[in-house]
Order: C-alpha cells, then sequence, then structure tokens
C-alpha cells in the first residue's frame, strides 16, 4: 500500500562543515578526490534536504561546486565513487570583497529526503585561492 499521507520533519537541521572550503581543487566528476560532507541525515530517521547556501568569504577565484549524495554513514574517511553521486553543479563567479557593497551568496534548491546516515558532500573544480578564501557552505533541512 502506498503512504498517502505527507511526511513533515520533526524539527529543523542546519548544518556546516564549520570550515572555509575550496582551496583544494577537486576535477574528478565522479565522487572521487577532496569532498568536504555539509550535511548529515538523522542516522536512525533519515533527514530533509532544502538547500544549500554558499556564501564566499573574501576574495574567490571563479570556479565550479559541485554537490554529491554520499551514502557513507558514521565516520566520514572518505569516498569512492561507488557510493557518491553527482547531483548538482553551480558556477560560483569570481568575488572580490568589499566593504560596501554586499557578495552575494549561492542558493542551491535541493528539496528531497535523505536515507538514514546519507549525507551531501561538495567539491570544487578549482581552487577558490590561498587557505584564507573559499565559501562557507551551508544545509538547511530537517530531521525525521
Amino acid at each position: 500500500m502506498a503512504n498517502t499521507d505527507p511526511i513533515f520533519s520533526k524539527v529543523g537541521d542546519i548544518q556546516s562543515n564549520g570550515a572555509l572550503l575550496g582551496s583544494t581543487a577537486t576535477t574528478a566528476q565522479d565522487g572521487t578526490g577532496t569532498l568536504y560532507p555539509v550535511f548529515q541525515a538523522d542516522a536512525t530517521n533519515g533527514g530533509f534536504i532544502q538547500k544549500l547556501i554558499a556564501r564566499p568569504v573574501s576574495t574567490t577565484a571563479a570556479t565550479v561546486m559541485r554537490v554529491f549524495l554520499s551514502s557513507i554513514t558514521g565516520a566520514w574517511t572518505g569516498n569512492t565513487a561507488a557510493d557518491t553521486w553527482l547531483i548538482q553543479e553551480v558556477t560560483l563567479a569570481a568575488v572580490t570583497v568589499s566593504q560596501t557593497a554586499a557578495a552575494n551568496h549561492i542558493e542551491v534548491p535541493l528539496n528531497f529526503a535523505l536515507p538514514p546516515g546519507y549525507r551531501i558532500v561538495v567539491s570544487f573544480g578549482t581552487s577558490t585561492g590561498a587557505g584564507t578564501t573559499g565559501y562557507v557552505v551551508t544545509g538547511i533541512g530537517g530531521k525525521y
């Protein structure tokens, strides 16, 4: 029998890697290379990812942010092409920090349920610059 009732998350869930991302380039599009976890579903009941917000910090070079779905649960120890799938690519323009004009953030709509423990990870096609430049990527969603 099909579930005909909508499912809603119990509580909001906002997560971030907590680090400045993008100084390491990853040209692979198969789920290998340097990937940064930014959102993980509840380990027991799963979760919902509404969107990612990428905000530039400092002056950055242009790049592409690739968004992957990963089935790796538990501690993040790396990934392979067999457990990580490319689901979205977003062009990130070069940004010059200004004290008189706001830098634009990028929102990536996702809007899908995540199985228990699955996570969203991102990579950057080119380096955004030195280790002090890059993006803070935040996942907005909910826990079931």
